[in-house]
């Protein structure tokens, strides 16, 4: 249990000198992203028009929170017609809140970094001598807790996702990975495919 700690916390400090080098020095987070064209007006346009914090898609449905799944069926196509004529995205919106706490999310990427290393350790520490259905899926399971919390937490400390939105998004990922290795573990057994 030493050894795996160890290796969590220094695949940890690992990662996180490896993602400030990718930010800092490389500019692969970057890559893609621009300034809006003619901020001001874009921002005050926001600051009248969206009353509220929150994740938004564009062009909407226009059907509102509760709507039917008849509902969103039967909008569909001229939502589409709507998709193709319009601008398109995504935006989460804040109002102003004062001050960007930069120390508060460095410390939270670090324990973040810390947590996906220990579980890949862990992941590593039983690879070999993973014996038994349950194991195997406990496997697959962690598997997806990573892929969950890479992306997702990263989100919300850094772009300030709603945490409801990280929270479905994470539920719906780790849930897929279990029902996944429910199926997987029924087929492979230590490392090979389990023979009929």
């Amino acid at each position: 249990m030493k050894r795996i700690l160890l290796a969590g916390i220094l695949g940890g400090l690992t990662l996180f000198v490896w993602l400030y080098v990718a930010h800092e020095l490389l500019g692969l987070g970057e890559m893609g992203v621009g300034e809006i064209p003619n901020e001001g007006v874009v921002l005050s346009a926001m600051r009248g028009a969206i009353p509220e914090a929150g994740f938004y898609i564009f062009p909407g449905v226009g059907l509102g929170p509760k709507a039917t799944g008849e509902q969103r069926r039967a909008a569909m196509p001229e939502y589409m017609k709507k998709y193709e004529q319009s601008p398109h995205g995504v935006l989460v919106y804040h109002p102003a809140s004062g001050p960007f706490q930069f120390g508060t999310a460095l410390g939270r990427e670090f324990a973040l970094n810390v947590l996906q290393a220990l579980l890949a350790a862990w992941l590593i520490s039983i690879a070999a001598s993973v014996r038994g259905y349950s194991a195997r899926v406990g496997v697959v399971v962690v598997a997806g807790v990573l892929v969950a919390i890479s992306t997702n937490v990263e989100y919300w400390n850094w772009y300030a996702f709603p945490g409801n939105y990280v929270a479905g998004y994470m539920t719906t990922q780790i849930v897929g990975f279990v029902l996944a290795g429910l199926v997987i573990a029924a087929f492979v057994k230590n490392g090979t495919p389990v023979r009929s």
